[in-house]
Formats: C-alpha cells, sequence, structure tokens
C-alpha cells in the first residue's frame, strides 16, 4: 500500500506504540484519526501529530461505531485500522477476580472485535483495507501473573486467523504483530518499575516494523510477525 495520502485510524493513539505507529503514519503522508479515552490527551496528541482526535473507548459498542463513522466522514475514507488499544491485569489465578479479568477482556477482545467489525464493513464495500492487530509474544506463550493479560492476546491472535480467512476474498489484509517487551508507560500504570535501556525495544521499533507490513505491495501481505530486542541483557 502507499501510505501517501492513506486514511488510518489508530486505537489508543495518543502515547505509547499507538502514538509511534500514528507519528510514523503522518511522516508517510497518511491522514490520520486517533481514538483514546483520556480526551486532554488524546487532543494534545491529535494537536502534535495533526491528526484527527477522536475520543471513545473501544470497548464500548456505541463508541466503536460512532468513531469508525467518524474516522470514515472526516478523513474521506478508511484504508487502515491499528487495533492498538490495551491493557492488563497481572494477578496470579486465586488472586485474579472476575471484574479484572473481564475489563481486560472488554478492551483486549471486545475492543478489538468490535473496531474490527465496524472497519471490516466498510473495507468489504471497497474490496480493500489493512487491519494490524497489535498483540504481544504474551499471546504466544503463557507466563505466571498472566491469566488475563495473555489469555486476552491469545485471544487476539486466534481472531486475527479467523477474520484473515474471512476477509481475504475482499482483498482485506489481516497482520497481527507480537512485540515482545517494549519501553512505554504500560508497566508504569501498574506501579511496575522498568528500567529504561538503550538496549530495549522503544515504540518506534514496532511503528516502523508495522509500517514495513503496510507498505508491501498489495498482491501480498504478511499475516503475522514478532518483535524482539536483539540483546535486552
Amino acid at each position: 500500500m502507499n501510505l501517501k495520502d492513506a486514511r488510518a485510524l489508530v486505537t489508543g493513539g495518543s502515547e505509547g506504540i499507538g502514538y509511534a505507529i500514528a507519528e510514523a503514519l503522518v511522516a508517510k503522508g497518511a491522514q490520520v484519526a486517533i481514538m483514546g479515552r483520556d480526551k486532554p490527551k488524546l487532543a494534545a496528541a491529535a494537536e502534535a501529530l495533526g491528526a484527527l482526535a477522536l475520543p471513545g473507548d473501544v470497548g464500548v459498542e456505541a463508541d466503536a461505531v460512532r468513531v469508525t463513522a467518524a474516522a470514515i466522514a472526516g478523513l474521506g475514507g478508511l484504508d487502515v485500522l491499528v487495533n492498538n488499544a490495551g491493557f492488563g491485569h497481572f494477578l496470579s489465578l486465586v488472586d485474579m477476580t472476575t471484574a479484572k479479568f473481564e475489563a481486560v477482556f472488554r478492551t483486549n477482545v471486545t475492543g478489538a472485535m468490535l473496531m474490527a467489525r465496524e472497519a471490516a464493513r466498510h473495507f468489504i464495500d471497497q474490496e480493500r483495507g489493512h487491519i494490524v492487530n497489535v498483540g504481544s509474544t504474551s499471546g504466544l506463550g503463557g507466563g505466571k501473573y498472566s491469566t488475563a493479560y495473555s489469555g486476552s492476546k491469545f485471544a487476539l491472535r486466534g481472531m486475527s486467523e479467523c477474520w484473515r480467512a474471512e476477509l481475504r476474498p475482499y482483498n482485506i489484509r489481516v497482520t497481527l504483530v507480537n512485540p515482545s517487551e517494549v519501553q512505554t508507560a504500560f508497566f508504569a500504570k501498574l506501579g511496575r518499575s522498568q528500567e529504561l535501556s538503550e538496549k530495549k525495544l522503544r515504540p518506534q521499533e514496532i511503528a516502523d516494523a508495522v509500517i514495513g507490513a503496510l507498505e508491501i505491495d498489495d498482491r501480498g501481505f504478511i499475516p503475522e510477525f514478532a518483535v524482539f530486542a536483539t540483546n535486552p541483557w
């Protein structure tokens, strides 16, 4: 896909990986809308990027419908959806609560489905489009205290395979990117320290990889890939 003048909607676009992807898309000449729940942060990010700010919660069906429609109207169409919004609660199995488990799945799984559903309806009509789902290497293998988060990313991986099977006949590509640990505010929000290191992944590396997957000629696509730090130790 030629990204110049392409229309893209990035969820969770006000910070971290989502912001980096939006920034990279803008640098390529794309028209970008970003979605997020924190209105002041979203507005500031949109102003810095020159993007369209669309406040909303991916896990709320009415918001998903409204924001996708607003992106299509505001950008004059839609070519790319980046399903990036996500978070986690990291607790042992015996300490996990139903509320926290369901909150993670509401954003990471139901939210991704709702946004993809709305975008796919538009993509099917125009017989082209690209959905990029931001997963995690936690969706490739489970670990301690990751019942909710890892489980949600396994689910996203499964949904990506289903959408790929359904949508390829309409020239719609579905790509799943699985980053390893990335230096973002993700862990700080959980009260977990993360030592900054020149060796660890930054959001920019994930954004670069996503741009590469988007830019290959439309006759082919990358179904899934992981991004690891070369030597994070």
